[in-house]
């Protein structure tokens, strides 16, 4: 069933189902001259010009939204549905519904998720959702390896159960540093690729969008880390893959300069540490001649 973001006089309501808009057109919550939006569509319409709601509003006069001259149809829709996440309408839905439907946008429609995102409205919400989102995969993370190190040393002469009490207590101390960690780590990857994104040219938005990107694109993908062995591996990539979808569709650039400004720390680490080596190999040769 097709997500409807509903504003009303440039005030965004949320983003509903279907079904939710159509109940709310009957009980008065919502107007036929409400605009709405959901994927697909070039451009806002009142809700009583959507056939979606055709039996439930009466026809109306009101226009479509006009965007600045010269505007593509892409460019008009990615103006006009800056309406919010999920997560902006916790007030009304529920933390725990409004953290789940957002990670389940962008896991499944990233580029919808950071089309709809707010590239500005503080650094609080984007932080918080990132906390919770990344804890929830760090703490199974930290579990299973206690528990998966505790098994192999079923069969030694260690005491398993002094080993568990021991990691027990380590894992303790690193969930209590999570939110830290969590926070830290957020303002300094988005600084880094908000950096790469001005070298490359692609930085339209404020630091705050990069932000934004890094805290709903981390925090959706943290808790694949409950799956067990492979869920590091799938959450890094997925991760880095609504990176660059998040960094094109919030800062409005091409993708190729949001992959690029995605993967040049990678390639500046690669190439560090390949200089590295050759600078150890090369010191050790002189040595030994």
């Amino acid at each position: 069933m097709a997500t409807f973001h509903i504003n009303r006089s440039g005030t965004s309501l949320g983003t509903y189902s279907e079904e939710d808009v159509r109940a709310g057109l009957r009980s008065g919550r919502f107007l036929g001259t409400d605009l709405g939006w959901r994927e697909g569509m070039a451009n806002w319409l009142p809700l009583a010009q959507c056939p979606e709601f055709a039996q439930e509003t009466a026809p109306v006069a009101a226009p479509p939204p006009q965007f600045p001259a010269g505007a593509s149809i892409s460019e008009a829709t990615t103006i006009a549905a800056r309406s919010g996440l999920p997560w902006d309408d916790r007030q009304h839905r529920g933390i725990l519904r409004a953290f789940f439907d957002t990670m389940m946008m962008v896991l499944m429609r990233p580029a919808e998720a950071f089309t709809a995102m707010k590239r500005e409205g503080g650094f609080g919400d984007p932080l918080l959702y990132a906390i919770i989102g990344s804890s929830i995969g760090y703490v199974a993370y930290f579990i299973y390896n206690v528990l998966l190190s505790s098994f192999r040393l079923l069969g030694s002469h260690e005491n398993p159960v002094m080993h568990i009490m021991g990691g027990g207590i380590r894992s303790l101390f690193l969930i209590i540093c999570i939110p830290v960690v969590v926070a830290i780590g957020a303002f300094v990857v988005a600084g880094i690729l908000h950096l790469c994104l001005l070298v490359v040219g692609g930085a339209r938005q404020p630091f705050e969008t990069t932000f934004r990107v890094v805290c709903f694109g981390g925090g959706s993908a943290d808790p694949i880390l409950i799956i067990p062995i492979c869920g590091g591996l799938i959450g890094g990539i997925w991760k880095l893959v609504l990176y660059c979808i998040g960094l094109a569709r919030g800062h409005e650039t091409d993708t190729g300069r949001a992959v690029l400004a995605v993967v040049l720390p990678l390639i500046v680490c690669c190439g560090g540490a390949t200089a590295l080596v050759i600078f150890g190999f090369g010191a050790l040769g002189y040595a030994h001649h």
